[in-house]
């Protein structure tokens, strides 16, 4: 991220906005920060000023909102899943634990980014009205969770894509967002595949499996920029799904969150 051209922009936008800063030059502000620029003391910094030069649309701000809705439930996932006594095996905690800061990193960011306009964190069934009853018992269960929760947190991102267009900022941050929500759902797939013996499974997806039908909708479509990839170079048709990930629209992702909302 390049924060000075940042500034510049903001600038464009808002004249008043660098100016407001407690410190006046650009060498004063990145001390300022402590040299903390890639650690998320810099959004933190900037989300106030994003806020106000390209979150100003009413588009803009119920995307970050849905996301935010997104985060809220990932991040309250996660503190209960390593709250659990028991739960998850000393082995796999640090990967969990590290998800977990992420997503409350990602919470933090949207909430000051939207600022007074920011939803209310909602109360949440982790159990899916009785279909993952044992979640926070059985490890496997939550691992399972973990990965279809953040499958559909990738796909949720990439549909909202073009509604940001209008909002480059906006769209940048949602993108950085993003990659990490990939990450973490490879990370998450390879351990329920280790977990279950499943084989099959890997970090990306292989047609439209899954353990939660919905979430992966789509996922087998051979069809992209136009161009009917079926028997590709010699291709299997699986090996072709696995090349492309597609995106999940609002309606779509809200019908699969649904249940996880008390």
């Amino acid at each position: 991220m390049d924060i000075f051209k940042l500034i510049d922009d903001f600038q464009k936008v808002d004249g008043d906005a660098v100016g407001r800063l407690e410190y006046a030059t650009r060498r004063q502000f990145m001390n300022r920060l402590g040299g903390k620029i890639a650690t998320v003391a810099a959004p933190m910094a900037f989300a106030s000023i994003v806020n106000k030069a390209f979150a100003q649309s009413a588009a803009a701000v119920d995307v970050l909102n849905y996301a935010l809705t997104l985060e809220y439930l990932e991040d309250e996932f996660y503190k209960a899943g390593l709250g659990s006594s028991g739960l998850i095996p000393a082995s796999d905690r640090a990967i969990f634990t590290q998800i977990g800061k992420h997503e409350s990193a990602h919470v933090a960011f949207l909430t000051t980014a939207l600022g007074s306009a920011a939803i209310a964190k909602p109360n949440f069934d982790f159990q899916y009205k009785g279909a993952f009853a044992d979640v926070f018992t059985n490890y496997n269960t939550f691992a399972t969770v973990s990965s279809a929760l953040e499958d559909t947190g990738v796909r949720a991102y990439k549909g909202q894509a073009g509604t940001l267009i209008a909002d480059p900022q906006i769209l940048e941050y949602a993108l950085q967002v993003h990659s990490v929500e990939a990450r973490h759902a490879a990370v998450t797939r390879r351990l329920v595949a280790s977990l279950t013996g499943n084989t099959a499974m890997k970090g990306w997806i292989t047609n439209n499996e899954g353990a939660v039908p919905a979430i992966y909708a789509g996922e087998d479509n051979k069809m992209q920029g136009g161009v009917d990839l079926t028997g590709l170079s010699g291709k299997s048709n699986a090996a072709i799904t696995e090349a492309f990930d597609e995106p999940l629209t609002k309606e779509a992702v809200l019908a699969i969150a649904g249940p996880f909302l008390a």
